[in-house]
């Protein structure tokens, strides 16, 4: 088996991490602070292809394999979460239904415009008040034919990026006798009137990356904003969020390489007993754990990529537990280091201030 990555997704990986250094993490703590979305960093992304990493280059994207994408979205988690998480949901919720089920009218007025980063990203709308999980049976944002039109009235919850989006996909029942075959994915672009933009939900962590409840008053799109066949809505959602986790673990793998590369910065520099803790074993004990679930997690995370970009199924039950591990692992693993260290630091250290191993 070869883990090496080509030579062409070195470079890109590079590429990436340069850009990020430079834009992205330099901003991150401003960001977080201020709940301001980081789009001077977001408008250069355009031309370097990382706001259409799914998206074909005859779409005007950069149309990357899964590992490469999956590159891109570490490197920018490893600059910036909150930046990293609203660039994923872009590309791997608000284009991918477009990209894989849309229709070639809505690729062409819509996929370039939102791969650019001269105009705003994109929106994907699922849960509601009444429904988080059980989308089939929970939706009730519905959409009725009028005429021509789509006529859209409903809520919708906890969207990531509804005010920075071009547009948002919607999940509508069109079928109300229900069933899995009752709901479709309709692209409501964010100036329809009707359409209602919340404020930024407030959260604990993650502040730049802006989330909101939405709402439609009888909203009128065009019935060609259908994405893909009507009553295949489900099917679609599905098969979004299975390539979605990808992405999500990604961010949090990149999480963790920062936070890792901060702790043992950390170690070299905090004193304890006449030298750095770096040299006390039981730093290093952590250090090197943290280092062992951080590079397995890799491992998983480009297996799960290579499958996809293969056409194998990576969404089986034992690969989707994985992709479920890989998050937990990298979440675990970006956890702050410091904390912890103070903690060992403190607890070997004499309360009287000596720098002297007790008896």
């Amino acid at each position: 088996m070869n883990f090496d990555l080509t030579d062409e997704q070195k470079i890109w990986q590079k590429t990436v991490h340069e850009f990020v250094a430079k834009e992205v993490q330099p901003k991150a703590h401003d960001v977080d602070m201020t709940s301001e979305f980081n789009w001077a960093a977001t408008r250069k992304m355009g031309p370097l292809g990382l706001l259409g990493l799914n998206i074909p280059e005859e779409y005007g994207g950069a149309g990357v394999d899964a590992i490469s994408a999956a590159i891109a979205l570490e490197e920018l988690g490893w600059g910036c979460g909150s930046t990293a998480l609203a660039i994923a949901a872009h590309n791997g919720l608000g284009t991918t239904p477009i990209v894989v089920f849309g229709s070639e009218e809505l690729k062409q007025e819509w996929l370039s415009r939102v791969a650019s980063g001269q105009n705003k990203l994109a929106a994907l709308a699922l849960t509601e008040p009444g429904a988080g999980s059980d989308l089939q049976g929970g939706v009730v944002t519905k959409a009725m034919k009028d005429g021509n039109e789509w006529v859209i009235n409903g809520a919708k919850m906890w969207c990531t990026n509804a005010s920075i989006a071009e547009y948002i996909i919607t999940l509508v029942r069109t079928d109300p006798a229900g069933g899995s075959r009752s709901l479709s994915q309709i692209l409501v672009p964010t100036n329809t009137p009707g359409l209602k933009i919340g404020p930024a939900e407030k959260k604990m962590g993650l502040h730049g990356s802006p989330t909101h409840a939405v709402t439609y008053e009888d909203v009128h799109v065009p019935l060609d904003n259908l994405i893909g066949e009507e009553g295949k809505g489900l099917q679609q959602t599905l098969a979004t969020l299975d390539g979605g986790r990808i992405g999500i673990g990604a961010i949090s793998l990149g999480l963790a390489q920062a936070a890792f590369e901060s702790a043992v910065n950390y170690a070299r520099e905090r004193q304890a007993f006449g030298k750095p803790i770096a040299e006390q074993e039981a730093i290093q004990w952590m250090l090197a754990d943290a280092a062992t679930e951080i590079e397995v997690a890799r491992t998983m995370l480009y297996k799960v990529a290579w499958l996809k970009e293969e056409n194998r199924r990576y969404n089986k039950r034992r690969l989707w537990l994985k992709c479920s591990l890989l998050k937990w692992r990298n979440a675990f693993a970006a956890m702050p280091f410091k904390s912890t260290v103070d903690t060992v630091t403190q607890a070997n250290t004499p309360s009287n201030g000596s720098t002297e191993m007790p008896a």
